[in-house]
């Protein structure tokens, strides 16, 4: 069983003991109420055994507590979707993660994006990709498949071209002057941004190194349909839906929208990252 997943049972396990202290009720007690055997009630609250969305609706009733039964069970879909370690992901190569990936922008209709360090995948062209992914392979020591990974990763971008979605995606300037790959790598990558601009799907804004910043740029987060946020560290890609995490996203995206340029202003903070790379 994956750590962060049994990580995840015991905290639900710690909040039905939780519930049933603040109710005063004993183990045995909940067990009569329940008709369940007292070792299910120990398991549960232990996190030795994994809960159903009826176990936990039946928990909170018998507490005196059913409104706290759609956390509890917002908290039972986020034990394997929550984190998800790239170790375990990149087991079998990238190509199969890409391949999820591209299901998942097909299924969405509008997206909010912000990154800090690096191009996003949406935008990449396959050479800048290319160099991308067989780095993190060495990194992660994972099945070195670039070229089909490469490839889905090229499938994922066909959503920009389909009506009614959109993507507002934020990149910080210094992603543009990341040097990966060579510099006609970067060139290339620097004049599909360039491409983008004007798209109807696409609303894409540089926020520029020097300007004035209600918080300072930290990770790349990704908004869907204002439903779900992901995140990706080194080592875990996060999932967050509830309330709070999407409303405090939303307002570092607001915030970092707000210092952001766009149109005829990013193109030239875009020209200019590429006179830079051209002159290293």
């Amino acid at each position: 069983m994956s750590t962060d997943f049994q990580h995840g049972r015991e905290a639900l396990g710690a909040r039905l003991r939780e519930l049933r202290a603040e109710a005063g009720v004993d183990g045995k007690t909940l067990a009569a109420r329940l008709g369940w055997q007292r070792s299910k009630v120990s398991r549960l609250q232990n996190g030795r055994q994994t809960a159903t969305e009826d176990d936990l609706e039946a928990w909170a009733k018998a507490v005196g507590a059913p409104g706290q039964a759609s956390e509890l069970k917002a908290r039972l879909r986020g034990l394997e979707s929550q984190q998800r370690h790239w170790r375990r992901q990149l087991a079998a190569g990238h190509a199969p993660v890409q391949d999820r990936y591209v299901v998942e922008y097909q299924r969405t209709v509008t997206m909010r994006g912000y990154e800090a360090s690096v191009i996003p995948g949406l935008f990449q062209t396959p050479d800048y990709a290319r160099h991308l992914l067989a780095q993190n392979s060495e990194l992660m020591r994972s099945p070195r498949d670039t070229d089909a990974a490469v490839q889905a990763r090229m499938r994922r971008q066909e959503v920009l071209y389909e009506p009614g979605k959109l993507f507002r995606v934020l990149i910080w300037e210094a992603a543009l002057l990341a040097m990966v790959g060579t510099r006609e790598v970067m060139a290339g990558q620097l004049d599909r941004l360039v491409g983008l601009i004007g798209m109807s799907t696409v609303e894409l804004g540089i926020v520029p190194l020097g300007a004035p910043m209600p918080l300072t740029p930290k990770h790349g987060f990704w908004i869907f349909d204002e439903e779900r946020v992901i995140v990706e560290t080194i080592n875990t890609e996060l999932q967050y839906d509830s309330a709070d995490d999407l409303a405090l996203y939303s307002r570092v995206w607001d915030q970092l929208a707000d210092a952001a340029v766009s149109g005829p202003t990013a193109h030239r903070l875009i020209a200019r990252a590429r006179g830079a790379v051209a002159a290293t």
